[in-house]
């Protein structure tokens, strides 16, 4: 009897385990899967509440709150720092996430307290959401998707003559595929597709924003760091080992773009809410 216990026990904690593992696509060739945006909250409950709401998992690895979708992490608090301004007017000019059915998510999250702004000329397959902190998220639709909820872009806004070559250099250092998407330049990575937009005007540096970095989880820091470091990219500090045992560093893209490099520790469990 024991024994049947232990087994069924094991067997639960196997199948959570590889459930939060698989909210996150599979690592490519080079090792590489989407990761986290890196929000520096100047409220973390008010963004807590939002994300729950909009059907986020909730984890709490080293004691702070980190809220899961399919296909990216969300870290609402980047120690005592306050993001001063947010994602429009960074190069990082919103992220994006795609559901099942705009019409129905958008009631859900409204009965929930989101506002949820309309799409562009009131498409109704679009919205969009913005965090209290001005963390703007565009939603669209896929109606054959089986999930409600997914992470799907992050739209990077630079001058144009700028666009072929950040294009191609998150190709290269990242592992993903160029191509287009209604005729406009892409990267497609596993759990995201990096989209790239012509800015008027030169757009300001992610880091001390809000949204201040986004970043990815690698296979085996170790030797992904010697890859880019072989390619020319200078890390913006030496590899550490973060207080949750995740192995980290931090690199900076040509437009401004601050990103984490992350080989990640387990989460830990899910938190049950109320």
């Amino acid at each position: 009897m024991k024994t049947s216990v232990l087994v069924a026990l094991l067997l639960v904690l196997t199948l959570t385990a590889g459930t939060a593992a698989a909210q996150q696509a599979p690592f490519n060739e080079v090792g590489v899967t989407m990761g986290h945006w890196h929000i520096a909250s100047k409220d973390v409950e008010a963004n807590k509440k939002l994300f729950l709401a909009m059907g986020g998992k909730l984890y709490t690895p080293g004691g702070n709150p980190l809220i899961m979708f399919p296909g990216v992490l969300i870290n609402l608090n980047l120690g005592n720092e306050k993001g001063e301004g947010g994602t429009q007017g960074s190069v990082v000019n919103h992220v994006g996430f795609i559901v099942n059915n705009v019409q129905q998510r958008v009631a859900q999250w409204k009965a929930a307290g989101v506002r949820v702004l309309p799409g562009n000329n009131n498409r109704l397959d679009q919205a969009f959401v913005e965090t209290p902190d001005g963390v703007r998220i565009e939603i669209l639709e896929d109606k054959t998707q089986s999930m409600p909820v997914r992470n799907e872009h992050v739209h990077f806004f630079l001058p144009e003559n700028e666009i072929p070559k950040a294009q191609a250099w998150y190709a290269k250092t990242f592992g993903g595929k160029p191509g287009t998407r209604n005729n406009g330049p892409v990267v497609d990575l596993p759990g995201v597709q990096f989209r790239f937009n012509k800015a008027d005007a030169k757009q300001a540096p992610t880091r001390g924003r809000v949204l201040d970095h986004i970043g990815f989880d690698v296979k085996d820091h170790e030797a992904f760091v010697k890859k880019i470091q072989a390619e020319g990219i200078k890390l913006d500090e030496p590899v550490r080992k973060s207080p949750t045992g995740s192995i980290i560093t931090y690199i900076t893209d040509p437009w401004g773009t601050r990103i984490e490099i992350v080989q990640r520790a387990p989460l830990g469990p899910q938190v049950q809410q109320p």
